[in-house]
């Protein structure tokens, strides 16, 4: 059976870009059950709540939601279950100099099927300050704007 190519998204974190400049990103593979492969290709997943964490040299994704595959049965697994992110080592090494930096951390931005893997895209992100989240949505809001009386002018 050939491989299909191109990229599927399955879910993004927009919550991540709203909350956090993202300095640097990473594509890691996920190790995965059979049926959260499944339910994954149904759409079945989250990554809103998710963190991530190097622990003694690996990476693991916490509370990502995958929703039990309904004809999974007794091959289900926990909805929330810790997750390991498949990684090189050259990769973890230099995400865990960055993350020792002060106001870094490592946050989930997008899981998406790439030739029928499931792969998760991680940016080493700074948390940005409130009146960075304003200066966001005034820009969202003029270019809403913007993009509003160029269609008016058009028509």
């Amino acid at each position: 059976m050939a491989k299909k190519a191109g990229v599927k998204l399955i879910a993004n974190n927009k919550k991540a870009y709203h909350d956090y400049f993202i300095e640097d990103t990473y594509e890691a593979g996920i190790a995965l059950a059979g049926t959260e492969v499944k339910s994954m290709r149904m759409g079945k997943c989250s990554v809103k709540e998710s963190f991530v964490r190097v622990e003694r040299g690996e990476v693991f994704i916490y509370g990502m939601h995958i929703s039990p595959y309904e004809k999974g049965n007794i091959f289900n697994r926990d909805p929330l279950r810790v997750r390991k992110l498949l990684l090189h080592r050259g990769e973890i090494n230099k995400i865990e100099g960055k993350l020792k930096e002060k106001g870094l951390t490592l946050v989930p931005l997008k899981v998406y099927f790439k030739d029928s893997l499931v792969k998760v895209e991680l940016g080493v992100a700074r948390g940005k300050k409130l009146y960075d989240k304003r200066q966001d949505i005034a820009k969202k809001d003029q270019r809403r704007e913007a993009e509003r009386e160029f269609r008016v002018r058009n028509l």
